[in-house]
Formats: C-alpha cells, sequence, structure tokens
C-alpha cells in the first residue's frame, strides 16, 4: 500500500522564487534495513541444498544429479523465489511497513511466502485453486497465512482483486520470477554447476527443469548463456499446461483448456516468466506418467518426493537414455522439488488418484518406466 504524500514548504528560498514544489513519502527505511537484515540472516542460517547422484542400471555410464530443495525451511524449491521476490519488493519500495501480501499460488510458492512475511511481521494472502492438497493449505496457516480457495481460471483476477481490496501488494509470481531472481550469479543454476565442480562428468549435458513459473528455467537458462556453458537446458512440462505449446508454436498466447493435475508445474497460459529463447528442447509428459515417476524416484531414493520431481526424474532419464543409445558418457541434473509428504491425500492416495481417473494408467506407466530403467542393457 502506498503511503499518502505530503506537500512540504520550499526546501530554501531559491526553490520557493523558482515556484519548485517537493513531496516526499514517509520514510521507512529503518523497516527496509530490518527486513533485509531479516532476510539475510535466513540465507545465512540455511546452508547450500544437497546434491544428491542416482544411477539408473539401464544407462551405464550416464550420472544423474537431483538438487534437494525439500531441505529449504519450507520444503521446496519456491524458498528461493520468496526469499527473490521479498528482496526485491523491499529495495524498490513495493514491500513496505504493514503492507498486505497476496499471492496466486498453487501452494509450495505461498507456503515459502507466508514464511518471510511472519519473519517480517506482515499479513499475507494466499489465493490458491480449489483442490490445492490440505498439507499445503495447513503448512501456509501455520505460517500465520489466510487462504482463499477460488476456481482455478479466477486465480489471476481473485488476487489482484484481494490486493487492490486489502490496500496491499500482489506479489505475482508467474510475472515476476524472473525478475527478481539474480541469473547471472548466486541462484540454482549456479549452485549445481559448482557442487558438481570435481564429480567425473562435472560439466552436466543437460540440466531439467519444471515448466512451473517458468522463472527457475529462465534462470538456469540465462544463466548457462551468460557463463557460455555447452550444457543445454530441457524444460518438462506436464498434460494441461500451456507451456510446450507456447515453445513448440512460437505462441505466447497460448492455453490450456483445463487445471493441471501436477500441482507446481502447468499452467493454463503461458507466463512471462517463461523465456523461451533460452529453453533447449521441451517434453510434454502425460501425467499418468509423471506420478509413476515420483514413486520410483521415491523408491530409488529412499523416501517420498512430490509429483513435480517425478516428472523432472523422467524427462531425466529419457535424455540419459538418449545418451546411451548414442555411446555418449556423461551427466545430467535436475531438482527434487519438494518432499512427497505434502501430497499424502492426493498423488500419492490411491482412491484420489481413481477419482482422477489416473489409477490404472499410473499402474502401467510404473511397470514400463521399471522395466525400461531398472534392468542392465
Amino acid at each position: 500500500m502506498l503511503m499518502p504524500l505530503a506537500t512540504l514548504p520550499p526546501s530554501c528560498p531559491l526553490a520557493e522564487t523558482l515556484g519548485v514544489i517537493a513531496t516526499e513519502r514517509p520514510d521507512d527505511r529503518d523497516f527496509v534495513d530490518a527486513a533485509l537484515a531479516i532476510i539475510d540472516r535466513d540465507r545465512r542460517r540455511c546452508p547450500e541444498t544437497p546434491l544428491l547422484t542416482l544411477h539408473l542400471p539401464a544407462t551405464p555410464g550416464i550420472d544423474l544429479y537431483l538438487k534437494d530443495e525439500s531441505a529449504h525451511p519450507t520444503g521446496s524449491l519456491k524458498h528461493r523465489l520468496a526469499r527473490s521476490l521479498f528482496t526485491a519488493g523491499l529495495v524498490a519500495g513495493v514491500i513496505r511497513c504493514d503492507t498486505p501480501l497476496v499471492e496466486a499460488s498453487s501452494g509450495s510458492t505461498a507456503v515459502s511466502e507466508a514464511y518471510f512475511a511472519r519473519l517480517l511481521g506482515l499479513p499475507f494472502h494466499a489465493v490458491m485453486p480449489v483442490g490445492t492438497s490440505v498439507a499445503k493449505v495447513r503448512a501456509i496457516e501455520a505460517q500465520g497465512g489466510l487462504c482463499h480457495l477460488v476456481a482455478p481460471h479466477a486465480l489471476y483476477a481473485e488476487a489482484a482483486s484481494l490486493a487492490r481490496a486489502q490496500g496491499g501488494v500482489y506479489l505475482d509470481q508467474f510475472t515476476n520470477a524472473a525478475r527478481a531472481t539474480d541469473w547471472r550469479c548466486d541462484n540454482i543454476g549456479s549452485a549445481i554447476l559448482q557442487q558438481m565442480a570435481g564429480e567425473p562428468h562435472a560439466l552436466p549435458a543437460w540440466i531439467v527443469a519444471g515448466a512451473g513459473t517458468g522463472g527457475t528455467a529462465a534462470t538456469i537458462g540465462r544463466h548457462l548463456r551468460y557463463r557460455g556453458l555447452s550444457t543445454r537446458l530441457c524444460v518438462a512440462d506436464v498434460e494441461h499446461s500451456a507451456f510446450f505449446e507456447g515453445y513448440r508454436d512460437a505462441d505466447p498466447d497460448a492455453t490450456a483448456d483445463r487445471p493441471s493435475r501436477i500441482e507446481g508445474v502447468g499452467r493454463p497460459r503461458v507466463e512471462p516468466s517463461f523465456l523461451p529463447g533460452t529453453v533447449d528442447r521441451m517434453m510434454k509428459l502425460p501425467d499418468a506418467v509423471s506420478i509413476a515417476g515420483m514413486r520410483i524416484a521415491g523408491d530409488l531414493l529412499g523416501r517420498h518426493v512430490g509429483p513435480s520431481t517425478g516428472l523432472n526424474f523422467v524427462a531425466t532419464a529419457l535424455l540419459a537414455t538418449q545418451m546411451h543409445a548414442a555411446g555418449q558418457s556423461g551427466s545430467i541434473a535436475t531438482i527434487l522439488c519438494d518432499a512427497g509428504d505434502r501430497y499424502a491425500e492426493c498423488h500419492q492416495d490411491r482412491d484420489w488418484l481413481a477419482r482422477q481417473g489416473l489409477a490404472t494408467a499410473v499402474d502401467t506407466a510404473e511397470v514400463q518406466l521399471r522395466n525400461a530403467l531398472l534392468r542392465r542393457p
């Protein structure tokens, strides 16, 4: 919310003579300085997330790495985005003392933003689609956030309207994700590359990211190109999402006819943060394949992961099989987006899958993937 402006008297006789009029906002530098210090302390307390390794029997000579973003305090990749959005909003003078904050989210970004809002003592409202996992709603409320569940097609408009009604700020991750993140250094792409230094294949042939806001992929793609690296970026998309068609057809106005069933990935429109010029390849995977990949990746890692990680895992595995078939060795890195406990009542639940018409297709895809990936050639 913008503070009212005060009309000030001229600062000197010359200004009065010249007819100069000055206004200024109430000084909130103390709040901004304190808020930035709080965010910086959070960053310093959080070590870099681990880089895990996987070896698929079907692709010897291809090393797979998963950047485990579930290790963040808020449990997902979106902790990085929320920190960047808050930092950018503070230094731009948009987030001010007592500013109500509003976000449109499928859940994970709102969990992370609620965390930072609580640290700064700011009210937070999450506008989310009806059907968002109960665990995510609980996580937002545990941080003091308020949840507003709306029809998926009304998500953006409802968030903007609520921000206006509250006299607050719509953080708008889908527009600002690519703008707020430092793509030159200190980002998830640079972290992956630093952690891979010294590995047998230190420079990955590919980095795989899911098509969520578009911001993570845009950050990684720009970083790779900025550094002049040969690593290529593959973006994985889901069934009910506009990103793949927008990329394939060079159509920024592409849309999807229904909401995504893979929370955190897939959007009904091509979001402003998606930069197709930074992407070398896209894959569109059936939802059943992503969920089957979630199961297999969880088994290989010895713990549950979410469906967006399943999407990334399968896309990574397909690239690995292609490299192996071509007689290549090397490495591929991707992202473990969040833990599977947030999906216990949906993607991990067979009754939910049956209601979605996915149970049989997931079982079939799981058998096919296990046969293809877990057997030695």
